[in-house]
């Protein structure tokens, strides 16, 4: 149990800590420039395994499925709606507020603890929303969140375009897999634990509140990045 509230707790506070930090940063757009094949691949690795929304939402995943059939074809949905939309909405140029986008990530998190402790029943009187459309779907969300990150790197005229995009997308897939790996080992550990139940309990508990938390980062980071955009459109038409 003290385990299950440690790790529960250290999920809140890695959320907390990193929200801010899980964006493009400048050297990451040079080597993505200037870059080729393997680097595009190892910063699709790093997005995926410093994106905090991104794993929370696969843990709360791991925690619904039992066999590993289930979780090939669980995992293969959530890989499929992300990588359309991480490929087509790249290719195309459909964009949004990254803030925007990852706010609503920080929900799909909040949706599959709900969905795992039964509270659709308990507070609706009705069982979710089949759980491999949900995830399907939801991997579409995470994927155009991929997107975003992925567009703030200025590729549209690299005429290694297309490259670039399979690549971080290559790269992403084998940073879902590592953690993956490491979520399996650990869940499957917690399994043989009698005190399997209380740790799945705080567990979702300890989801919830990290996705409160990264929702609430990213709320903020909107209505201050809307602010900065404001002031400088009125010092534009409005010069002193």
């Amino acid at each position: 149990m003290l385990l299950s509230v440690v790790c529960g707790a250290a999920s809140v506070l890695l959320a907390a800590a990193t929200a801010m930090a899980h964006s493009v940063s400048e050297q990451a757009q040079q080597r993505m420039l200037i870059g080729g094949f393997a680097d595009a691949a190892w910063i699709g690795a790093e997005h995926m395994l410093t994106g905090y929304d991104h794993l929370l939402f696969l843990l709360g995943v791991m925690l619904f499925l039992t066999r590993f059939s289930q979780i090939v074809v669980f995992i293969t949905a959530f890989t499929a709606g992300h990588t359309i939309t991480l490929l087509f909405a790249t290719l195309a140029g459909i964009t949004a507020n990254p803030y925007l986008v990852d706010a609503v990530i920080a929900l799909t998190v909040t949706y599959k603890a709900i969905e795992n402790m039964d509270l659709f029943r308990r507070w609706f009187r009705r069982p979710a929303p089949n759980l491999l459309f949900m995830v399907f779907v939801f991997g579409l969300i995470h994927g155009f969140g991929l997107s975003t990150r992925l567009q703030q790197m200025t590729l549209a005229k690299d005429p290694e375009l297309v490259t670039k995009i399979i690549a971080f997308n290559v790269g992403v897939e084998f940073g879902q897999i590592a953690a993956l790996a490491l979520m399996t080992a650990v869940v499957k550990v917690w399994r043989t634990s009698t005190a399997f139940p209380a740790i799945t309990r705080v567990t979702n508990g300890a989801l919830i509140a990290a996705s409160a938390v990264l929702l609430a980062v990213q709320v903020h980071g909107y209505v201050t990045s809307s602010q900065d955009v404001t002031a400088v459109s009125e010092r534009a038409t409005y010069p002193s």
